[in-house]
């Protein structure tokens, strides 16, 4: 997750981040559940998370970058 955060990061971006993939990571491992990937609760509530995730660093309105951590997301946990 880290490698694709690093992708998205510019000149203007100001964030540490470790700091955001450790946050996002921390969210998640406490809100996903067995099989959450195949509930609409689940993919709700961590689509949810993640994004006020992203809203801490002001990221949230980027719909690219939440798909594809979102996609990771989905995949690895």
């Amino acid at each position: 997750m880290t490698e694709l955060f690093n992708e998205e990061k510019n000149k203007n971006t100001h964030i540490i981040v470790e700091r955001i993939v450790a946050d996002m990571d921390d969210i998640v491992k406490k809100v996903r559940f067995d099989g959450w990937q195949a509930t609409t609760q689940g993919d709700r509530l961590v689509q949810k998370e993640l994004r006020r995730s992203l809203l801490q660093y002001k990221l949230h309105t980027d719909q690219e970058l939440f798909d594809k951590a979102y996609g990771y997301i989905k995949q690895y946990y």
